[in-house]
Order: C-alpha cells, then sequence, then structure tokens
C-alpha cells in the first residue's frame, strides 16, 4: 500500500454547524476555525461547516468571516460549508435546535461539532447552545486524545494535554502494562486498595 494511500486510510474529519450566517458569534466562531485550520491539517483533520443557509449566503458572508480575521482579506474560507437549507442534514443527523427558531418559525441548526473517525465512525459530538461559542481549543485538545487513544492502550485524564501523563487502561493487567510501556507505570495508592489509577508517559 502507498503511503498516500496510508495516509488517507488515517484521515479523520470534523463537521460543525452554527444557527445562522451574518450573526456575530458564529462568524467569531468560523473566523477562529478558520484561523487554526492549519492546526486541524496537521493532525490530518478535513474540516467542513453546515448551516440551513444558502449557497449564495456562504458566498457573500465567507468574505464577512475572512474580514474579521485580517482586515479585509477576501481570501476564500479554508474549509467549505455546506448550505442546507431544505434542513435535509440536519434533520438526519439530528442538528436542529428547537429553542432558536428562525422568522418563519422554523428551527435552526444547533451549535454541532462531530468529530469523525478514520472508520467513518463518529468518535465524539458535542452540543453548544446558540448562545454559547466554542472553544476550539478544548475541540483540538479532544482529537488529540481521540488520536492517541485509538493508537495506544491510554486514557487521558482531566485537562490532559499533549506530553503530559496519560492513564493506563483498566483492562490491561500490571505485567501487560510493563510490556508496553517501556517507560514505566506509576501507581496512586487508595484507600480502597484498588489499582486502577496507573499512570504513564508516552
Amino acid at each position: 500500500m502507498s503511503c498516500l494511500m496510508s495516509a488517507e486510510l488515517l484521515r479523520w474529519g470534523i463537521l460543525f454547524s452554527h444557527p445562522r450566517d451574518f450573526t456575530p458569534v458564529c462568524t467569531t466562531e468560523l473566523a477562529c476555525a478558520a484561523r487554526i485550520s492549519d492546526q486541524f491539517k496537521k493532525r490530518n483533520v478535513k474540516m467542513i461547516a453546515l448551516s440551513i443557509d444558502s449557497v449564495a449566503d456562504h458566498l457573500a458572508w465567507s468574505k464577512d468571516i475572512v474580514a474579521f480575521n485580517s482586515e479585509g482579506d477576501v481570501s476564500p474560507l479554508p474549509f467549505p460549508i455546506i448550505a442546507d437549507d431544505k434542513r435535509k442534514l440536519a434533520v438526519q443527523l439530528g442538528m436542529l435546535d428547537p429553542d432558536e427558531i428562525d422568522k418563519d418559525g422554523l428551527p435552526l441548526t444547533a451549535r454541532c461539532v462531530f468529530v469523525i473517525g478514520p472508520d467513518k465512525k463518529m468518535k465524539l459530538s458535542i452540543l453548544y447552545p446558540a448562545t454559547t461559542g466554542r472553544n476550539f481549543d478544548e475541540i483540538l485538545r479532544a482529537i488529540d486524545s481521540l488520536q492517541l487513544t485509538a493508537l495506544k492502550k491510554v486514557a487521558t485524564p482531566v485537562d490532559w494535554k499533549p506530553g503530559q501523563k496519560c492513564m493506563v487502561i483498566p483492562s490491561l493487567s500490571d505485567a501487560e502494562a510493563a510490556e508496553l510501556f517501556p517507560n514505566g507505570v506509576t501507581t496512586k495508592e487508595l484507600p480502597s486498595g484498588k489499582r486502577y489509577l496507573r499512570y504513564t508517559q508516552l
């Protein structure tokens, strides 16, 4: 198998929806996503956005997004935006927010984040209300964890960041853990006497 085919097989994806084009929070979100698109590319994650607006609205609004980032530059966004103006995908994927209604009384898309693995299965979903903008640093952190734990028999603890210690999964015996993790495994002693808090540095 060629290197190119191997890279394609390991490609991840992120689909993120927003309530409406030409709105304040959505503009800041997509501007941030555009600004850090290289961070997703570095992780081999293909980005795509979605809302119920038209292609024409997406094209016009994308200029506002780019200008928000770079003082009037109107170069294209580094990712596509799906125009789901019939709400077909939004309904199929459960992306509609019943609390956010347009002028015609129809629901808008919520702030969904779906991370898809190389096996085409959803690995993470996050739902934000329309009034709360996403934290893309957290999304990148979650993707780092997903990609690491897909390859290694570890889990990542609270507030974990790349380079920090990971946790050995409970299904591994101490002997298996010692063989898999040459940097060693440390165990936190607990009142229960159970040895489930095991850490390793990868």
